[in-house]
């Protein structure tokens, strides 16, 4: 166990989901796995392991902001040896084209800055998805016929922004979504050579104001886990 994890040895797998939300990650669980059983209950950030399809599966939350998900995401890795780590969770259309409800996968994850700031220092490194998993949720997402957009996505420090222009240059370079946790994860993923990828479900959209009321964010969300664990598997 860790200092915010406390599952035993042996007790997560090598495939980690990570939600933000807790009780996403519980809901998830309960939904697509095999007897899951709790495996982390610190500070209330709950984690489950069970089997899909046979194979050990992980739902770990993360908590919001990259902060908080570089710290469950390092422990993971270091101390649990997870392999492979895909975010799941929502974020903000960023263009016309992407509608909510549409699931993004963000191929890069531009930021102003992220944890590993301080080991990068001057370079602007650009982290990005693991491109195999990146290729089966694709796959995954068209076998499904759920609208899905590959390409980038930015990573906010901030949820209440007050920086409209910067926005707006996120938008003219094409940038999808906005998050708040997935830069950092590809980083962790880049120094450990482990592989990530963050499968994104649009609840709201920045330029036309519309919003997934909370009691429709869960059914909705239910293709972006399939996708998910179909590409760790696939």
């Amino acid at each position: 166990m860790t200092i915010h994890i406390g599952a035993k040895p042996g007790e997560i797998a090598e495939t980690v989901l990570m939600p933000g939300d807790p009780y996403r990650a519980k809901w998830a669980a309960e939904t697509f796995l095999d007897n899951p059983v709790c495996i982390n209950q610190v500070r209330g950030m709950l984690g489950f392991t069970g089997t899909w399809n046979g194979h050990p599966v992980t739902i770990q939350g993360s908590g919001m902001g990259m902060p908080s998900l570089s710290i469950y995401a390092n422990e993971l890795i270091s101390t649990y040896g997870a392999q492979t780590l895909i975010r799941i969770g929502s974020c903000g259309g960023m263009q016309d084209s992407v509608k909510v409800r549409d699931v993004i996968l963000a191929m890069t994850a531009s930021s102003l800055s992220t944890p590993s700031r301080g080991i990068f220092k001057e370079l602007n490194f650009a982290p990005s998805a693991d491109f195999g998993l990146l290729h089966k949720a694709f796959h995954a997402a068209e076998a499904k016929g759920v609208a899905t957009h590959v390409g980038g996505i930015y990573s906010s420090d901030v949820f209440y922004d007050e920086r409209p222009d910067l926005n707006e240059q996120m938008m003219r370079h094409g940038i999808l979504g906005v998050e708040m946790e997935a830069a950092e994860l590809y980083n962790l993923a880049a120094r450990h050579g482990r592989r990530a990828l963050a499968v994104l479900t649009v609840s709201d959209h920045l330029i036309t104001g519309e919003a997934l009321p909370s009691e429709d964010r869960e059914t909705s969300f239910g293709d972006m886990v399939e996708i998910a664990l179909t590409a760790a598997f696939a």
